[in-house]
């Protein structure tokens, strides 16, 4: 299990995550882990994985990649972010496959956030890479405000009504870490430690 939150306004990005995580061996096993869900790309960009702990070797790749092609803009980084990740993933899922029978669940998901420079009215930009269509396969989708993964519509109505007022970043922040906090009670299989982002006009920084 796993829980990402994420949301965006005029001031910037908010990333959040959890360190619980699940890992599947051949024979099916599970197998609970600690991982570092939340990995800086670049100056401008980070990328969140959610569900099994493979998420984390393939954005580990993806960031060596991102580095020797040098590429810093979101825009730029999601057209290269998704071909990549969709080839570990249908990897992934086929060796996966070969012992465990095809679940349309997602086994894995991510959240690319970051800053263009190319449009001055909506600089920032977030983007869910996910199995929409229920097939071993990434596609992926731009996220207009708000998501959270597994969903909570209640954090997500909040977040959203404040993102639209574009509150500033520390004070959405405050009610992204009280919906964490909130859900880590609920289900022993989301945990900390949590981390929590910011992404603006000057870069990444962990808060």
């Amino acid at each position: 299990m796993s829980q990402l939150i994420v949301c965006q306004n005029a001031h910037g990005i908010i990333l959040a995550a959890d360190s619980k995580a699940v890992a599947l061996d051949l024979s099916g096993k599970a197998t609970h882990l600690t991982v570092d869900r939340m990995l800086q790309l670049s100056a401008h960009t980070a990328i969140l994985t959610g569900g099994a702990a493979e998420g984390m070797a393939m954005i580990t790749e993806l960031k060596n990649f991102l580095a020797e092609e040098d590429l810093d803009d979101v825009q730029d980084i999601y057209k290269a972010t998704l071909p990549f990740l969709a080839t570990r993933f249908e990897a992934f899922m086929r060796k996966l496959c070969e012992v465990i029978p095809l679940d349309p669940i997602h086994h894995l998901y991510f959240v690319l956030g970051g800053y263009t420079t190319r449009d001055p009215e909506r600089p920032f930009r977030l983007y869910l890479l996910w199995t929409k269509k229920k097939l071993p396969q990434l596609d992926g989708d731009e996220i207009p405000l708000v998501y959270s993964a597994p969903r909570l519509m209640g954090l997500e109505y909040k977040l959203n009504k404040l993102c639209q007022e574009n509150t500033p970043l520390e004070h959405v922040l405050s009610e992204v870490k009280k919906g964490m906090e909130g859900r880590a009670g609920e289900d022993e299989e989301v945990g900390p430690p949590f981390r929590f982002a910011f992404i603006t006009e000057e870069g990444f920084r962990e808060v």
